[in-house]
């Protein structure tokens, strides 16, 4: 069976590996420990297709060690036993390289199956992940490897490999392969930074061209077909998910109306409604708060239209409420207030009740001091007295301090007004 066109194409050196030029230019660290020969445990983390597979065969294959591959989804504890068992025979007398791809399938027993053997150096150890390491990896693992970040690779760098893939389709099926204008700078967009997509892509395309044209050529509108939507990588329980729902908010947080619209259309292209309502409710209370109150109740209009409308009309109601928020005056004051009184909760510090606001609505509330001197603030002078509401522990605490945009600034006035009131 013929190998796919992305395995043909795979780099044998790490200067033909596109993108990763963080890690991978001359000068750079995992370039320089390469190139050292002596090779530590390292987790590569990243999106699938960027070349983290094909950079760890060349590492190994530099270090003149044998390279054994594992997947977490599929591998056992004997199959790790297995890796072990090598480093007794004459193909394992350098040493393996353990690639352990997709390592956070594996539970912590299997992954402490391998502790021994890295420790003493035997094993060298090369896991990647698409998730944070920090959350799957098992911490003993973590700690004797070293992380290093794989990036979505660049357009342009994948319009390279595009390139040599439809040259290399060529040599493979015996005929030239035209491309119409922007077939393979579509591609190289559409693909989103993964490389193997992107051959994948061109596979299809080329093997398409050959069948029943007199002249082999990929039109724009085939690689429009082929690579619809490709470009959206989305898991609603992986990092990217949380990734571009933390850029959301932030961009609003920011005032960037533009930044904020494009993480929501990337959430609605990828069918996601409720992540985009709930982060939209959050954000109105937190970010904009007391600043402009009616942010939330116009904010919760827009979120209820939406999942009445469904997709694609509900983009309409969401982007009003993006650019509302974006635009409107900000105060972090209300979420700063609460925390600060949950911590003083969560940390012990608080008291009884005092007795004069305890409640004082049944039989022999009186003998117990309950209610007593309590006094209603609607019978005073701009229905405000001065009393001690908080525990005698905490009675001079101050969680709330008002924010310095007009609203809460006009809060503060009447605040200082009333209270000048009861002198």
């Amino acid at each position: 069976m013929e190998s796919p066109l992305a395995d043909r194409l795979r780099p044998t050196t790490l200067d033909e590996v596109v993108g990763q030029r963080h890690l991978l230019a001359p000068g750079r660290v995992l370039r320089n420990i390469v190139d050292s020969g002596n090779l530590p445990n390292m987790i590569f983390y990243g999106p699938s297709g960027v070349g983290k597979t094909t950079v760890a065969r060349i590492i190994a294959e530099k270090a003149g060690k044998r390279l054994h591959k594992l997947n977490g989804t599929t591998a056992s504890t004997a199959d790790i036993k297995g890796v072990v068992e090598e480093l007794d025979t004459f193909a394992g007398r350098n040493g393996v390289v353990l690639y352990l791809d997709e390592i956070q399938y594996l539970n912590k027993k299997q992954q402490q199956t391998l502790l021994e053997f890295i420790e003493n150096g035997s094993i060298t150890l090369i896991a990647s992940t698409t998730e944070n390491p920090y959350f799957y990896v098992y911490n003993a693992i973590l700690s004797r490897s070293t992380v290093f970040e794989f990036q979505p690779v660049e357009p342009q760098e994948v319009e390279k490999a595009v390139g040599r893939a439809f040259r290399l389709a060529g040599e493979i099926y015996g005929a030239g392969i035209r491309r119409e204008e922007g077939v393979e700078k579509h591609i190289a967009l559409a693909c989103g930074g993964d490389v193997r997509k992107a051959i994948n892509a061109v596979e299809i395309l080329s093997l398409s061209a050959l069948r029943g044209k007199e002249e082999p050529v990929v039109t724009l509108e085939e690689a429009q077909e082929v690579s619809q939507r490709s470009s959206m990588r989305y898991d609603r329980d992986g990092d990217v998910h949380y990734n571009i729902l933390s850029a959301f908010q932030k961009s609003i947080r920011g005032s960037d109306e533009n930044a904020a619209l494009h993480y929501l259309a990337r959430l609605l292209t990828a069918g996601d409604l409720l992540s985009p309502c709930r982060r939209l409710l959050v954000t109105a209370a937190e970010d904009i708060g007391l600043a402009y109150p009616q942010a939330i109740p116009i904010v919760k209009a827009c979120v209820d239209s939406a999942l009445q409308l469904g997709l694609p009309e509900a983009r309409i109601p969401l982007a009003d409420a993006v650019i509302l928020l974006c635009t409107a005056p900000k105060s972090n004051s209300g979420i700063l207030a609460i925390d600060a009184a949950l911590k003083d909760v969560k940390d012990g510090k608080y008291g009884d009740v005092p007795d004069s606001l305890k409640d004082g609505h049944y039989g022999g509330a009186k003998k117990m001091g309950h209610a007593i001197g309590y006094q209603y603030a609607h019978d005073f002078p701009g229905h405000y007295v001065v009393q001690q509401y908080l525990p005698d522990a905490i009675k001079d605490r101050e969680y709330y301090r008002f924010g310095d945009n007009k609203t809460e600034q006009a809060a503060l006035a009447y605040r200082q007004k009333i209270r000048s009131m009861d002198r």
